[in-house]
């Protein structure tokens, strides 16, 4: 971002001070037209778009960004509330958190009255509302720069930031599998997420490459929430034929899934191993402590607010890893294919 030409590389070709950029930017109308001209060829020739940035600087903005979020996990949108706050701090921008049911009616009007009402100068959405149709259309309306975090939908719309979700759910069910599991089930994340299919989609890859049928009765809806985590593990554990292994699409669920199974007086991880997703504080403070893929929650929601201040356009892929603690173990008795 730095090689970019910035409003004082422009005032610089034109031979104009800073503030009579900002004044032709914001279409003052106290300009002489050679001097308008000369701004708008210096521009064209710097290749320069005026970023959000910039327009703070001109003191043209309301120096805020807004994050809009609807998540369940409290340890998830710690992350990303600081990954977006710590990048507002270097830039000296305050940053607003918005929380939004996306099934609400009129959650479209709730997000043209926040804009209206603090006239915030970008804004980054977090899943599920980086996919919510009102809110994307009242954005577009509005006019207002926004950067999505981890979008399933509509890509060519606005910059976004992201990781491979089904590929870190493939990692994760074949790291089990590689522990002898062949019974392995999986709790789906909430159904207003797009990752939650891609995660789906990647456990299921994994189990085809190694030969294993996917058997629907291990497959249990969740909400993200540890409550759903539970009510999968009870039903997993009801089975005739029980998993020796349960991957939670996030670490809240796993959470679930530990408390039911100390709840039972399970030896674990010998008699259930159990696996999540996000790598948050949880993962390392329930017992035992959870395997997990570690999501790069800070630095995508830095990332996407450092896209949005700079007004670059791109959709730029992040690293996951595995993590390995003490939540997994061979099974006791390896399970057949059925």
């Amino acid at each position: 971002m730095s090689d970019r030409a910035n409003i004082r590389d422009v005032a610089a070709r034109a031979g104009v001070s800073v503030k009579t950029v900002s004044r032709v930017l914001n279409r003052h109308p106290y300009v002489r037209e050679t001097t308008r001209q000369k701004i708008d060829e210096a521009m064209r020739a710097l290749d320069f778009r005026p970023s959000i940035a910039a327009r703070i600087l001109s003191g043209a903005k309301s120096n805020q960004l807004a994050l809009i979020y609807d998540n369940h996990s409290p340890y998830y949108m710690h992350q990303v509330q600081t990954g977006c706050w710590q990048r507002c701090h270097e830039e000296g921008i305050r940053l607003l958190a918005q929380p939004v049911i996306v099934t609400d009616a009129d959650v479209g009007e709730q997000v043209r009255g926040l804009i209206g009402e603090t006239h915030v100068d970008g804004v980054v959405l977090s899943s599920p509302v980086t996919d919510c149709d009102p809110v994307l259309r009242a954005l577009e309306a509005l006019g207002t720069p926004f950067v999505r975090i981890s979008p399933g939908t509509n890509h060519a719309m606005s910059s976004s930031v992201f990781m491979d979700d089904g590929q870190a759910a493939d990692d994760i069910t074949t790291y089990l599998i590689n522990r002898g599991h062949r019974r392995i089930a999986f709790i789906k994340g909430h159904p207003d997420h797009m990752a939650s299919d891609d995660r789906l989609f990647g456990y299921r890859r994994a189990l085809d490459r190694a030969g294993i049928r996917f058997e629907p009765q291990l497959i249990a809806e969740g909400s993200f929430d540890f409550d759903s985590g539970c009510a999968a593990a009870e039903l997993f554990l009801g089975l005739a034929s029980p998993p020796t292994a349960v991957f939670a699409s996030n670490d809240d669920m796993a959470a679930g899934v530990l408390a039911v199974a100390h709840g039972r007086g399970m030896d674990l991880p010998a008699e259930l191993s159990v696996v999540g997703f996000d790598d948050t504080t949880l993962a390392r403070t329930v017992w035992p402590p959870l395997t997990t893929i570690h999501q790069p929650m800070f630095d995508l929601a830095y990332t996407a607010t450092s896209l949005l201040l700079s007004g670059e356009f791109e959709h730029r892929r992040l690293d996951h890893r595995l993590v390995e603690r003490a939540s997994v173990a061979p099974p006791r008795q390896r399970q057949e294919n059925p």
